[in-house]
């Protein structure tokens, strides 16, 4: 495995210089300002993902909207205690994806949100608090607790809400692929502790974050 900064040099050999390859690495929010993040914005990415899964990411940009709108906002109490009529008028409801599967999915998730803030303040809390150098743990806590939030979907999620991150894209994969740490996308419990560990490597000897370390692998190859 290659020091980070040999892998940085290899990204910037290709896009123009260090300063090109970090220059979209957006610097991760602090707990406190993760903690303050309102639970009904978490419920909408965590929507937003759900929807998003398997279709064209611009039909639901173009949707979101009226997607919130249909969800009063993602009102998470609202949401959470869901009665079965709106649920019904949901999946009827044109302005949103029409999933039954998908809209029980963020009804389940509100119930979620609501439980794990009332234990700890805010869902927004358990994120900051949870550290980096156990980013799977977090991923496989949002896979396990909550609903649909498996696969590239949380770790996305996570991303877009400013939590410091990896995201396993093709190009990421490919770039720990080269430097022996897996053998093909990690999908057993032993690859993805060897995916952490060599973050973990990266950030200890670079200074680096992962969602920087996360950019960089992937323009090292991409």
């Amino acid at each position: 495995m290659r020091r980070f900064t040999e892998i940085l040099d290899i990204a910037a050999d290709r896009k123009g210089g260090r300063e090109a390859v970090l220059a979209d690495a957006t610097p991760p929010l602090s707990a406190d300002e993760l903690a303050a993040i309102p639970d009904d914005r978490w419920l909408s990415a965590m929507a937003r993902g759900i929807f998003q899964a398997g279709i064209s990411w611009k039909v639901v940009e173009n949707k979101w909207p009226d997607i919130e709108e249909a969800f009063h906002q993602f009102d998470v109490a609202r949401v959470a205690h869901m009665s079965e009529d709106w649920f019904y008028e949901l999946i009827e409801d044109t302005r949103i994806v029409r999933s039954p599967p998908k809209v029980r999915a963020i009804q389940e998730n509100a119930l979620w949100i609501l439980s794990v803030a009332g234990e700890h303040g805010s869902f927004g809390r358990k994120i900051g608090e949870w550290p980096a150098d156990d980013f799977q743990g977090l991923l496989d806590w949002m896979q396990k607790e909550g609903a649909r939030l498996g696969g590239g979907t949380g770790s996305y999620l996570l991303r877009s809400m400013g939590k410091e991150s990896y995201i396993l894209s093709k190009d990421v994969v490919a770039r720990l692929v080269a430097e022996g740490v897996i053998d093909k996308a990690p999908t057993s419990k032993k690859a993805k502790a060897a995916v952490q560990q060599a973050f973990n490597t990266w950030a200890e000897e670079s200074g680096y974050n992962l969602t920087q370390i996360s950019r960089v692998l992937a323009q090292s190859i991409g």
